[in-house]
């Protein structure tokens, strides 16, 4: 059976991409901070991921001195941070209950609770979910870097839900990150990068929708720069670590 992803490895940068996607993690991965304080370091990169990921979506990147968080987007945007360990195993066996989970917590503040976990009911998106799951449970062998780039792309063009679709795009982001073995520990914080450079990720993520191959490969390039610079992230996270 051919791998209906396997075509995107032949795009223009897209192998040199991804080689230095993973060699970015890995290098981050060794440094002395991550061999048994990871655990830590991990933690302050799930925050740093939640906050971008919220100013992304409109919301506050700022958590009060106090500790209570008033603005919807970032409340959930932080929920759904601290569900990643959790909802992994689901991800894994059943890619759409752990969407509707992770919907659940970003939008409990933004939506109706009728709405929450439920897909809109437009016509294609649930064709489109189900194909998507089923390359997250092994319908591809695609470097992980590819299958990350693919899933975050089309979950932010297609919006299966009606609220929230950036925070869960971006968290499933981090779970296909984890459970493709690219960042096994979530040490890194691509969503930064991608704040930086919002324009040009709406505008990329938006061309990777339309299909055409050079902006899918652009997509691709985009994603995994976002890797290197969340490996840099994570670098100077180890590094205060360690004092």
């Amino acid at each position: 059976m051919t791998d209906p992803l396997s075509r995107l490895l032949t795009l223009p940068g897209v192998e040199d991409a991804v080689r230095a996607a993973r060699d970015a993690v890995d290098t981050v991965h060794r440094h002395p901070a991550n061999r048994r304080g990871w655990p830590a370091t991990a933690a302050e990169a799930s925050v740093r991921a939640a906050r971008a990921s919220a100013a992304l979506d409109g919301g506050s990147a700022e958590i009060p001195a106090a500790g209570e968080v008033s603005d919807p987007v970032l409340a959930g945007s932080l929920r759904v941070a601290e569900a990643i360990g959790p909802v992994l195993p689901t991800w894994q066996r059943a890619p759409l209950q752990a969407l509707a989970r992770l919907h659940m917590l970003a939008a409990r503040d933004l939506t109706d609770d009728e709405a929450l976990g439920r897909p809109r009911a437009d016509r294609g998106v649930s064709g489109r979910l189900t194909l998507l799951a089923s390359l997250v449970t092994g319908g591809t062998s695609v470097p992980g870097p590819v299958l990350t780039a693919v899933v975050h792309g089309e979950l932010l063009t297609l919006a299966p839900f009606d609220s929230a679709n950036g925070v869960v795009a971006r968290a499933v982001t981090r779970l296909t990150m984890i459970s493709t073995g690219l960042d096994p520990k979530a040490l890194t914080v691509p969503e930064v990068f991608c704040l930086r450079r919002a324009e040009n990720y709406a505008s990329a993520a938006a061309a990777f929708g339309t299909g055409d191959p050079d902006a899918v490969a652009s997509w691709l390039v985009f994603c995994c720069e976002s890797v290197v610079a969340g490996a840099k992230e994570a670098t100077s996270i180890a590094d205060a670590a360690l004092g």
